[in-house]
């Protein structure tokens, strides 16, 4: 008789705290844990899905091949089983825009507003990603109910705040100890890049800029195309992009997100469910 697998929310829930922290010690302390006690429960999610889903190295952890390929279906089972517990048998009307820094909107939080649409037909969802200024613009006049951003160019108080790591994308081909290092950046304004060359001047490496790009999409295909490195989210990076050698590169610094809410939509139910799955996904 074959034993059927099942993956438990648990386990889940500790290999994607584990890849978004980028360090097993810091997503202990997020969840509460001890470290010994999260490095077991990896190793029997390892065990379960039968291969190796985390690169440990002393400067941190980062997914293998078959972590990635697993990741996007563990944050989706996550974001389903909070949804299910908690809005089944209340139906929600209404409508909802939400701002998304284009970053995030390329993550997985679309997916969870879409399942979220799902369980309540009666709501309708919708989704901006455009520049900061147009962003402010838009929740200034009360268009967009709920925006997601880097802390710098959120356009209201932020209810709340998240930390999420940079890592560095390397395109196929490119030298990482070339003097000076081709770099793939993001057109200003942006929230990250004055925070990523400091950090390679601080470190004294001489750099170059490769390419310049204001979309996600332009850095992405310039990264394939083996123009230079970039600094992404770990949800935007390609398998083929991680630098597996930690120390041939500095470390990143990470990036404060805040949530805003327009004040005239206290007290809504839909906005209340949307900003709960916002914050449980990201």
């Amino acid at each position: 008789m074959v034993m059927a697998r099942d993956l438990e929310t648990t386990l889940l829930r500790s290999f994607v705290t584990a890849v978004r922290a980028g360090s097993i010690s810091r997503a202990a302390t997020a969840l509460g844990h001890t470290q010994p006690a999260l490095s077991q429960q990896l190793r029997k999610l390892e065990r379960v899905v039968g291969r190796p889903l985390l690169n440990r190295s002393p400067s941190g952890v980062s997914p293998t091949r078959a972590g990635e390929e697993l990741l996007p279906y563990a944050e989706r089972i996550l974001s389903l089983s909070a949804q299910a517990l908690t809005e089944t048998g209340r139906a929600l009307t209404g409508h909802c825009v939400v701002g998304l820094l284009e970053d995030l909107a390329a993550s997985q939080l679309p997916q969870a507003l879409a399942d979220l649409a799902r369980l309540h037909p009666g709501a309708t969802l919708e989704v901006l990603s455009i520049s900061s200024a147009a962003m402010r613009e838009a929740y200034d006049a009360g268009r967009v109910q709920l925006v997601l951003d880097a802390l710098p160019d959120l356009p209201g108080p932020p209810r709340w705040t998240v930390r999420r790591p940079l890592v560095w994308a390397i395109g196929p081909g490119v030298d990482v100890a070339a003097d000076p290092l081709p770099v793939v950046l993001f057109s200003n304004p942006c929230s990250w890049r004055t925070s990523v060359l400091e950090t390679l001047e601080r470190t004294d490496r001489r750099w170059r800029v490769a390419f310049e790009s204001n979309s996600l999409l332009g850095v992405l295909a310039a990264v394939r195309a083996g123009l230079g490195v970039a600094a992404l989210m770990p949800a935007n990076l390609d398998p083929a992009m991680a630098c597996h050698d930690a120390a041939a590169l500095p470390t990143l610094p990470d990036i404060e997100f805040g949530l805003a809410r327009h004040p005239r939509n206290e007290g809504d139910p839909l906005i209340d469910a949307v900003e709960t799955a916002l914050r449980r996904t990201i």
